[in-house]
């Protein structure tokens, strides 16, 4: 594209511009006080982060895309959430870089920060410290974690930049242009000649092995191959990978030198305790776990190991957190802690309180209602018999779980349960059969019961308990909690078996748990591919697990209900459907039918649904076979997708029955 992005009609001078890592957005800082953030796209699409009460001189992105750094002539650096359509403050961090009066002065324009890039999702960043010196802040604390020094230095530093592996840092002082090692923190190399005016900007080839730079007189300057053939590579990841390996092996086999580790912590009983660089391969994002297989794989197992104590490594893949179907993070003091086939579960901040609405599709089937919530629950569901909600600890109260039955008259059937002090509540599941009538009428419910409620918590542990409230089973995890949703007579569960892995693995795997008897019916990995994450589970109609993921697909479980015979049949890709060629939009699943794919439509960089609330709309599952014939092809996709339900229907039958009316129909249809 070409034509003026912004202008400052004020005349503020223009400080920096940083475009994101997927070149949609622009940042731009001035001598004003507010940060633009702009639409590449639509360049009237601007919007202003204001938090500086001076100038800002630099602004920094995340690798992500979610996260913008600033800093600015009033000594602060502030951390910007771009993530939703309404920008938040992250975090304000003072004390690190000086406050400027007197913006004349040259020293003070060099101010300047940077995001680590170590790898896509590391979180370490680089501001220049009030003297000569590069300090490293971890996201975790938001604090000074490490410092770069040397002797060599002179002169204020007046440009950073990170090399596009994360292995090298440049700097350019009065001193002259370096290369600092991240994985040591020391001056590799320099350039040879002189620098006579100051540099305003530096910047590694994203491609080749080339550093470039500006400076005040407006010169370019391009240094060829600063990095020697023989050292690792600033632009290949595998390259840094095995530099990682190597220094890991190293400390793990004692041989660990200086130029690998700064220094021994020292000697105890259970071997020595290096310091393997805390602000790059220990960092939050960096998951740190048994070695199982993934670091010394290229050499055998004997006599690897010979003292005592832990094995770690280090994986570069960040592990998914826990998350709530259909829940989303709280913007501009609204979430919604849940959204399924049954309703709405919404939730509004009022400082002291929060007010939850609840609102079902069906208002024949269930009365919606709102309470005021002075717990501040931030985990929900919505189950066929009733909702079930959690609060965190805080204060003088413990976290606990409240069940609420459906209907007007179930009042007296509501329900908490409390936990000890210092356990969360980090999954909530509300399963049951679905009304054969409405739930309004008392007599349905006595027949039924209440449901199940099951409650995950950071003692790992599964909490099974009936919808009156009865503690029915305990069972302890078989590795670290994802996700989880309840049916009718299952329990889906989703959990990590054992560590990320370097290539991009999250090692998920998932479980199918019988309500009646607490059998696992089903043990499975995901099919997920490496680099992916599942971005929503569920049930649908047919009883079946489903799983979508962050590449588009979406995967139901093929005889789910016969002990170690499922698999993972793919109903839908989104990235190949025709409706997506020339838009800008995905998909935000809210539930499966046995043909269809119901949910809401995402726009641009929308994560999860904001306000008013979107209509669900539905998308025909079709099983994406590679035939492009016109007839066939079509025919084929819906012949498998029927076959999937007819398969399901036939697997419910019980011992004794050999067909119904359903099935004799649905034969009949498929011919």
């Amino acid at each position: 594209m070409s034509g003026i992005v912004t202008a400052n009609p004020g005349g503020d001078t223009i400080r920096s511009v940083a475009v994101d890592p997927y070149s949609n957005r622009i940042a731009v800082t001035s001598d004003d006080k507010a940060v633009k953030v702009i639409d590449l796209q639509d360049t009237k699409n601007i919007v202003l982060l204001e938090g500086h009460t001076r100038g800002v001189r630099r602004a920094s992105w995340h690798p992500s895309g979610t996260l913008l750094a600033t800093c600015g002539c009033d000594g602060k650096i502030i951390i910007w959430d771009v993530s939703g359509a309404e920008p938040k403050l992250e975090k304000t961090i003072e004390g690190i870089i000086p406050t400027v009066i007197d913006t004349t002065r040259l020293q003070n324009t060099v101010m300047t920060v940077r995001y680590h890039g170590i790898q896509p999702g590391n979180t370490s960043w680089w501001p220049r410290g009030p003297t000569v010196q590069i300090i490293s802040v971890s996201k975790s604390t938001w604090s000074k974690s490490t410092t770069y020094t040397s002797g060599d230095l002179s002169g204020a530093i007046t440009a950073l930049c990170l090399s596009p592996n994360g292995a090298y840092l440049a700097s350019a002082s009065k001193s002259g242009v370096f290369i600092w090692s991240t994985q040591d923190r020391k001056i590799k190399y320099r350039f040879n000649e002189p620098q006579v005016a100051t540099v305003t900007q530096i910047v590694f080839s994203p491609s080749s092995n080339l550093l470039a730079w500006t400076d005040m007189d407006g010169s370019l300057t391009r240094w060829k191959d600063p990095i020697p053939k023989d050292a690792p590579s600033p632009h290949e990841v595998q390259k840094v990978e095995q530099t990682i390996r190597s220094r890991a092996r190293a400390v793990l086999l004692g041989e660990a030198t200086d130029d690998m580790v700064d220094d021994a912590a020292g000697e105890n009983e259970k071997g020595p305790d290096f310091d393997l660089d805390d602000d790059m391969l220990m960092d939050d994002d960096f998951v740190v776990d048994d070695l199982g297989g993934g670091m010394l794989d290229d050499e055998p197992e004997v006599d690897k190991w010979k003292g005592e104590g832990v094995r770690e490594m280090v994986s570069v893949t960040k592990a998914q957190p826990p998350f709530k179907p259909g829940a989303t993070p709280m913007e501009g003091k609204r979430r919604y802690l849940a959204f399924n086939m049954i309703g709405v579960i919404e939730a509004t901040d009022q400082d002291t309180h929060h007010i939850v609405n609840v609102e079902f599709h069906d208002k024949s089937a269930r009365k919606s209602y709102h309470f005021t919530d002075y717990f501040k629950y931030d985990l929900a569901t919505l189950g066929e018999r009733g909702a079930v909600y959690s609060c965190p600890p805080d204060g003088d109260h413990t976290a606990h779980v409240a069940y609420k039955p459906y209907g007007s008259w179930a009042t007296q059937g509501e329900w908490t349960y409390d936990l000890p002090p210092g356990t969360k509540v980090i999954g909530l599941a509300a399963g049951g059969p679905p009304p054969r009538k409405s739930l309004l009428s008392k007599s349905d419910v006595d027949i039924q019961g209440n449901g199940n409620v099951v409650v995950a918590t950071t003692e790992g542990d599964l909490t099974f308990l009936s919808g009156g409230g009865v503690e029915r089973w305990l069972m302890g995890f078989e590795g670290e909690f994802v996700s989880m949703v309840a049916g009718n007579e299952w329990l889906f569960v989703v959990f990590r078996d054992g560590s990320t892995s370097m290539d991009g693995s999250q090692n998920l795997k998932c479980q199918l748990i019988r309500f009646a008897d607490f059998t696992v019916v089903q043990d499975k990995r995901l099919p997920l591919l490496k680099g992916h994450t599942p971005k929503w589970i569920g049930i649908n109609s047919d009883g079946a697990p489903c799983v979508y993921d962050s590449a588009g697909h979406l995967h139901v479980m093929h005889h789910f209900s016969i002990p170690g015979r499922c698999t993972w049949a793919r109903v839908l890709d989104a990235q190949r459907l025709e409706r997506r060629k020339g838009k800008g939009e995905t998909y935000w699943p809210v539930g499966v039918t046995d043909g269809n794919l119901m949910y809401l439509i995402l726009k641009g960089r929308q994560e999860h649904p904001g306000w008013p609330r979107p209509l669900i709309q539905d998308l025909p599952l079709c099983m994406p076979f590679r035939r492009t014939d016109p007839k066939e092809g079509p025919m084929e996709q819906q012949f498998a997708i029927e076959t999937l339900h007819l398969d399901a229907l036939r697997d419910a039958l019980g011992p004794d029955e050999l067909a119904s009316d359903e099935i004799a129909a649905k034969e009949l249809e498929l011919g």
